[in-house]
C-alpha cells in the first residue's frame, strides 16, 4: 500500500448532498475513480462518511460492519413515507408526553427487530427498495436484528426530542424514531441526523481538506478492533504469493490494542503487517487459515 491514493479519507458529509454526490467531489480532488465510502448517510443526513481509495477499497467489509454513534432530532406528529423531512406525510397524531417517550426509548435496547425503511439502499430482488417505492411499488420489508447498545433522550422540547443513539451496523435511525413515537401512542419522522462516530473514529478527526488520504497504518487497524499479526519481510513475500497461512502464522504472538497477547478464539480476523506496511487480512475459521485479502 505505497500510493498516497489507497487509505482512507474522514469525510465530514454536508445535509443535501447524498453519499454517492459526496463520493464524486473525492473523485474530482484525486483525479480516481476507485473510491467508495463503507456506509450511506442519507441525503439529509450530515457527519461521519468513511471513505476508501485505492488498493484500501479490499478492506471494504472490515469499515462497513462498524458499530456506530448519532445524534439525532425526532418530530412528533408526523410521520413520512420516507421517515425523514423530504417525504409525504402519510400519518398523523399528537406528540406523546415526555414520559411516554421516556417509557418508549426504554423498549429499544440491547438486540431488537427492526424493519428498514421502504426508501433504503436495501436490495430487494435485484434492486434497491427506494427504487421500487419510487416506482409505486411498495415491497415488503423484512425484520432484522440489531443491536442498541444506547439509547437516550437528550433533550424534550415538544414536538422534538433529541436523542443519542450508539448501535451496531445495519440499523436504521429513521425506523428507530418511527417505532420510538409508535411506542409512545403517537407518529414521528426524524428530521435531523448528525453521524458522530464510526468504530473508534470520530467526527472531530474528519479533515476538511478532501486531499487528506490516511494510509491504512496499525492505528487505523487499531480503531477498526482488528487485531494484528507482525511478520518479517520474508514471510510477507511468502503471504504475498499465497503461501499456507499456518506455518506463517501458527506460532506468533498477537497484538490486540496495542498489547501482545496470545489470541485464544477459535474464530477470528486479523491484520497482517511487516513493518509498517499492510500486507493483508487473514482469517481462522474452525482452525482453518485463509486469505480474506492481499494488498
Amino acid at each position: 500500500m505505497q500510493s498516497q491514493q489507497s487509505g482512507l479519507i474522514l469525510l465530514n458529509k454536508n445535509s443535501g448532498v447524498t453519499s454517492f454526490e459526496a463520493l464524486g467531489e473525492v473523485k474530482r480532488a484525486l483525479g480516481t475513480g476507485k473510491v467508495g465510502h463503507t456506509g450511506t448517510l442519507d441525503k439529509f443526513a450530515q457527519g461521519l462518511l468513511l471513505v476508501l481509495t485505492g488498493r484500501a477499497l479490499r478492506l471494504t467489509p472490515w469499515f462497513s460492519h462498524c458499530d456506530k454513534k448519532y445524534k439525532g432530532r425526532i418530530l412528533f406528529g408526523a410521520e413520512t413515507d420516507t421517515l425523514d423531512p423530504e417525504g409525504n406525510v402519510i400519518a398523523e397524531e399528537q406528540p406523546p408526553s415526555r414520559e411516554r417517550v421516556e417509557q418508549a426509548i426504554k423498549m429499544f435496547s440491547g438486540e431488537i427487530m427492526q424493519k428498514p425503511p421502504v426508501f433504503s439502499a436495501i436490495h430487494i430482488n435485484g434492486q434497491r427498495a427506494s427504487k421500487l417505492a419510487r416506482s409505486g411499488e411498495l415491497p415488503e420489508m423484512k425484520e432484522r436484528s440489531v443491536t442498541i447498545y444506547k439509547l437516550e433522550l437528550v433533550e424534550w422540547q415538544p414536538p422534538f426530542a433529541d436523542i443519542f443513539v450508539h448501535c451496531s451496523s445495519g440499523t436504521y435511525i429513521r425506523s428507530l424514531a418511527r417505532d420510538i413515537a409508535m411506542a409512545a401512542g403517537s407518529r414521528a419522522h426524524l428530521s435531523s441526523l448528525l453521524r458522530t462516530q464510526v468504530a473508534a473514529f470520530s467526527l472531530d478527526m474528519a479533515d476538511n481538506s478532501i486531499l487528506s488520504v490516511r494510509p491504512i497504518d496499525k492505528s487505523v487497524i487499531a480503531a477498526l478492533g482488528l487485531p494484528r499479526y507482525e511478520v518479517t519481510p520474508a514471510e510477507a513475500e511468502n503471504i504475498s504469493h499465497g503461501k499456507p497461512l499456518a506455518p506463517i502464522l501458527e506460532e506468533k504472538e498477537i497484538f490486540s490494542q496495542n498489547t501482545l497477547s496470545t489470541h485464544s478464539a477459535a474464530d477470528f480476523s486479523a491484520a497482517v503487517f511487516s513493518g509498517e506496511s499492510l500486507i493483508a487480512v487473514v482469517e481462522k475459521t474452525g482452525g482453518v487459515w485463509k486469505y480474506s485479502c492481499v494488498l
